[in-house]
């Protein structure tokens, strides 16, 4: 027998990122305009034939006509990647460098002075946050269609306050599988359904979030196959939903972003705290072998 699935696949020839390196001693950074190249596209001579809209209108109208060609077999999506802003397990780990944060720290709850179980914002990492508000707030970009959040503090605060001129209008949405790797880091331990509803009642939960953190384990951590095993899984639930969507937001972690590089061919890019990173991935059918 065979079933069908999505395949993901990122796309070069549209943004400067696709010249970013794969070395953590870089770190990929929002740029202005988020990177977008300036070239043609094929749906130009018919929506801008004297050449007045801008390269991102443009952009959008090409994604959105690719997305009503044959949207039963391909479909197209600008994803802004958004990794959280600064968070406090990130000032301690740097206190204490790596090594000492994966041996001891990351295993704990936190100390005198800080508690980084599911991690908050710091001050800085909400200014990040502001700072993305105030790149879109410029109106230069496209904003988006949907907007989903990792139901870690971290990132329900981000898009808070990223997206605080439009929430009215988009109400984000919490993904279980849009978390950071699973396991050992207290600090990538969830907080109970309960809790998120009444700290971020913004967010709409989706259906069959669970009260207690029934995916994070003390002694076991997720491996970096296993994480791309749940993005890909994560991608097929966000594809599937129709419409006229050509844009959306995932407010994620560095591991989280990772694996979605990892599940759409794209190369393992490390992506600064705060930071906005425009991918434009196509999915298409592909038709696997199923055991009968």
């Amino acid at each position: 027998m065979s079933s069908q699935r999505w395949v993901f696949k990122a796309q070069h020839g549209f943004f400067t990122h696709d010249s970013d390196p794969e070395s953590w001693a870089f770190r990929a950074t929002t740029l202005p305009l988020l990177g977008i190249k300036s070239r043609q596209y094929a749906t130009d001579m018919v929506f801008d034939p004297n050449g007045e809209k801008t390269q991102w209108q443009r952009l959008e109208h090409y994604v959105r006509t690719m997305n009503s060609a044959n949207p039963a077999h391909q479909r197209w999506r600008i994803i802004y990647l958004i990794r959280h802003g600064q968070g406090v397990h990130n000032v301690k780990e740097r206190e204490v460098g790596r090594e000492e944060w994966e041996r001891h720290w990351s295993k704990i709850s936190g100390d005198e002075s800080a508690v980084w179980e599911d991690a908050e914002l710091t001050a800085e990492g909400e200014q990040q946050a502001e700072g993305i508000a105030a790149f879109f707030r410029t109106g230069q970009v496209s904003l988006p269609d949907v907007i989903f959040s990792s139901p870690l503090r971290r990132c329900l605060r981000t898009t808070e306050i990223a997206y605080g001129d439009v929430l009215g209008e988009r109400r984000p949405v919490v993904k279980e599988k849009l978390r950071e790797r699973l396991g050992v880091h207290t600090c990538d331990r969830r907080s109970a359904r309960s809790y998120i509803a009444s700290a971020h009642p913004v967010f709409e939960i989706e259906e069959g979030f669970t009260e207690e953190d029934e995916l994070w384990k003390a002694d076991i951590r997720e491996s970096l196959d296993q994480h791309i095993v749940r993005a890909t899984q994560l991608l097929e639930d966000l594809f599937e939903r129709g419409g006229q969507v050509a844009i959306m937001s995932l407010t994620a972690h560095s591991g989280a972003i990772m694996a979605l590089f990892g599940a759409t061919g794209w190369k393992k890019v490390p992506v600064a705290a705060g930071a906005v990173y425009p991918l434009l991935v196509v999915a298409e059918k592909d038709s696997v072998e199923t055991p009968s």
